[in-house]
């Protein structure tokens, strides 16, 4: 309905134009039955609060920051990134913010984005993808006192507000699979060694391999970068080492790999089963299928947000700390459909 003004969806809500004020901006002290009768009218209207005069009247900027590292450097290469970012908007549409971007490049951008970020009223919120370990950038966000979301465990988690999955037990998962279908020389591509995720996932692998009576071969530990050359290049450094089975810490590792197998003559799973972690949707493609650790990343993302606009309404303190499932899903690359 154009040209339609606070005053008019108060009139045909019945209250009064600060009541609706109230409601547009999430005010707690509405009653629930008002909340309704006013939302009910904004949707049936289609109803489009003014920005600007939401942002003076809220002292709110409606507006959340995704802030991406220097050492998140693969994020338009990595398929992980686009479904993590889908989840992330979509969670900014659903609950009305508008969602920034902010891609750190160089030591220049950082302090420039730094600054920008920084200031109150640009930003309710920042939401920071967890890079390496010592990332200057996130250690100056966690002390800038912002409302502040780190996607992924931090390395120094005291104080701060964080959303990941449980990568140590969904790696031993992973590896006790393997073991549990009998090979002998199970090897691994971790993630980079200063980079939480990596780190975590390493962990669950060797825990997996010594609870389950297995020795530790340092020539099966290669490690990777998260992409699919890295994957290739780690296998072709492994291979000597001659393993049966092969953790890979990411699915583009795993894909990598995958290649690296095939052009040695060498088939999956008769002479090197393998496991990746991500379950991203090209994985169902690949020959054969990639047995892999399920994470939601999608839902990752959209709970991000949810728990920064928790921190924005309801203050920083204490810090919130969420972990999410994950879930192996076993398809043709492990061997376990001809091990029955």
């Amino acid at each position: 309905m154009p040209g339609l003004t606070l005053e008019d969806v108060a009139r045909q809500a019945g209250v009064s134009r600060s009541t609706v004020s109230r409601v547009i901006n999430d005010h707690p002290n509405v009653r629930e039955d008002v909340r309704k009768r006013v939302q009910d009218v904004i949707q049936t209207t289609g109803y489009h609060p003014n920005a600007a005069a939401r942002t003076l009247a809220s002292q709110r900027s409606w507006m959340i920051g995704l802030v991406l590292p220097r050492s998140v450097s693969s994020f338009f290469t990595d398929p992980y990134f686009p479904r993590l970012t889908q989840g992330i908007a979509q969670a900014c549409n659903q609950y009305n913010y508008t969602l920034g971007l902010f891609l750190v490049s160089t030591k220049e951008d950082e302090e420039e984005i730094f600054l920008r970020v920084s200031r109150k009223s640009l930003l309710d919120g920042i939401l920071v993808q967890s890079g390496h370990t010592g990332d200057e950038l996130i250690d100056r966000l966690v002390n800038s006192n912002i409302p502040l979301v780190i996607a992924g465990r931090p390395s120094q988690p005291k104080n701060t507000s964080y959303i990941d999955v449980d990568n140590v037990n969904a790696a031993f998962s992973a590896v006790s699979h393997l073991v549990r279908l009998g090979y002998r020389r199970i090897g691994t591509i971790t993630g980079p060694a200063n980079n939480t995720a990596g780190i975590d996932r390493k962990e669950g692998y060797l825990r997996a391999l010594t609870e389950r009576g297995r020795s530790v071969d340092p020539s099966l530990i290669v490690e990777g970068d998260f992409t699919e050359e890295g994957g290739y290049y780690a296998f072709q450094t492994m291979k000597a080492a001659c393993p049966d089975a092969i953790f890979a810490a990411s699915d583009a590792m795993a894909i990598g790999a995958m290649r690296a197998i095939h052009e040695a003559g060498l088939r999956i799973p008769d002479d090197v089963a393998i496991v990746g972690f991500d379950d991203l949707p090209t994985v169902k493609l690949a020959e054969p299928p990639l047995t892999t650790v399920r994470q939601p990343v999608y839902q990752f993302g959209f709970q991000a947000v949810e728990i920064l606009i928790d921190l924005i309404e309801n203050g920083i303190e204490p810090p919130r700390r969420v972990m999410m499932a994950t879930e192996l899903v076993i398809r043709d690359s492990c061997g376990a459909s001809r091990r029955k």
